[in-house]
């Protein structure tokens, strides 16, 4: 892990939703990182101590792992969230480990000085609220989904998940990570993404999967990826598509934006 100066608050949708004001609170005390695909950023047990805000394209997964050395994907985070300490304040054991998917830069701070900031400013303080909120809906659904739904449709719904966080159809996964997230043989998952590119729902290469049809992935896949968007778009305003995020992009321009209306999907 090392320093990115690259990274700024805008490269992160709650960073960005900040008023002038409130950037004050938090802005001076960011520190930029880098972090390599498959790296820990907090792991089952250990005291979060750091809030991260992954920046741009990266991407970091909450893990649970079982003691037969299985592991599943509870919540997938990028550049419209944060992970450590949003919901519990930091300073607790983490109840998951958070794993980056796909590397890049992140900004990081105190969970002290966000709690702090959070006490001073009612904003700050109902954005995580609502962020929190946000995040577990995703941690709830994606239990259910894991339990109910069968694993084509499960497959889609994490695919679909990771594209609106990287705002790309080209997907940077391989056979191997994606069975982790699904809790999967590599060898069952192959088969599985063999039968949906004959479908013509992706396109499946070395080191990366291409999503092919849009539309028709989010009809084959279960309702959990649309319940989660539904919910975030309710609780902060996110938008998961191009023409809406062109006109938050407009107002911007005008005026600085409330919470509740700049979070979205690049």
């Amino acid at each position: 892990m090392q320093a990115d100066i690259a990274s700024k608050p805008d490269d992160n949708l709650l960073l960005k939703s900040l008023s002038v004001t409130d950037r004050e609170l938090i802005v001076p005390h960011l520190q930029p990182v880098t972090f390599a695909k498959a790296e820990s950023i907090f792991t089952v047990g250990s005291p979060v101590t750091q809030v991260t805000f992954p920046c741009r394209h990266t991407v970091v997964t909450l893990m649970v792992a079982t003691r037969d050395g299985r592991s599943a994907e509870t919540a997938t985070v990028g550049h419209e969230g944060a992970v450590g300490g949003v919901v519990n304040q930091g300073y607790l054991p983490a109840s998951t480990s958070a794993i980056v998917q796909i590397g890049g830069p992140a900004l990081r701070i105190e969970a002290a000085l966000l709690r702090e900031a959070r006490r001073r400013s009612p904003q700050i303080c109902d954005l995580m609220i609502r962020y929190s909120d946000c995040l577990l809906a995703q941690v709830l659904q994606s239990s259910a989904c894991n339990s109910l739904h069968p694993i084509d449709q499960r497959c889609l719904r994490w695919l679909l998940t990771l594209r609106d966080r990287i705002g790309s159809p080209s997907l940077p996964v391989t056979h191997e990570l994606l069975a982790g997230m699904l809790g999967v043989q590599r060898t069952y998952l192959t088969r599985i993404l063999r039968n949906l590119q004959n479908q013509g729902l992706i396109t499946v290469g070395r080191g990366r999967i291409t999503v092919s049809d849009v539309g028709r992935m989010e009809r084959a896949a279960c309702e959990c990826h649309g319940r989660v968007r539904d919910h975030f778009e309710t609780v902060l305003g996110a938008v998961y598509s191009d023409d809406g995020l062109e006109r938050i992009e407009r107002r911007e321009t005008d005026a600085v934006p409330a919470p509740s209306e700049s979070l979205g999907r690049r």
